[in-house]
């Protein structure tokens, strides 16, 4: 009976494992939610350093409640999959969400709107 309940997640773990994802989202402008092994993960991470942008990455494999914080981001913004890319707090999406806002001229402006990018940076 009490394997059961130790694989459900209680309601105060995932309200707290939330709050964390939410505070971590508030604290910094740009931030990529990641597995170390995840290649789209790695696709993003490396065309946010071409372009110069300062982020902040959570691994999530490496974190102690990293299944935990993925399950809330999950259902915050109904995206189960790495990475989970938000830019001045607002939920961009995954790879193929920056990469297209990257094909569309619209990732730099968005990144140097919250000043993760100097105005005078050059575009890829």
């Amino acid at each position: 009976m009490g394997s059961m309940m130790s694989s459900q997640k209680s309601k105060e773990e995932m309200e707290a494992a939330l709050n964390k994802a939410k505070d971590i989202v508030s604290s910094f402008p740009v931030i990529v939610f990641s597995k170390t092994y995840c290649g789209y993960c790695k696709r993003v991470k490396e065309l946010l350093t071409q372009l110069g942008a300062s982020y902040k990455v959570i691994e999530l494999d490496t974190e102690s409640d990293g299944s935990d914080i993925q399950s809330a981001l999950a259902e915050w913004t109904k995206q189960r999959t790495v990475p989970n890319v938000f830019i001045g707090g607002k939920h961009i999406g995954g790879c193929d969400a920056v990469m297209e806002k990257q094909k569309a001229d619209e990732l730099v402006p968005l990144l140097k709107d919250v000043g993760a990018i100097a105005n005078n940076s050059a575009q890829l």
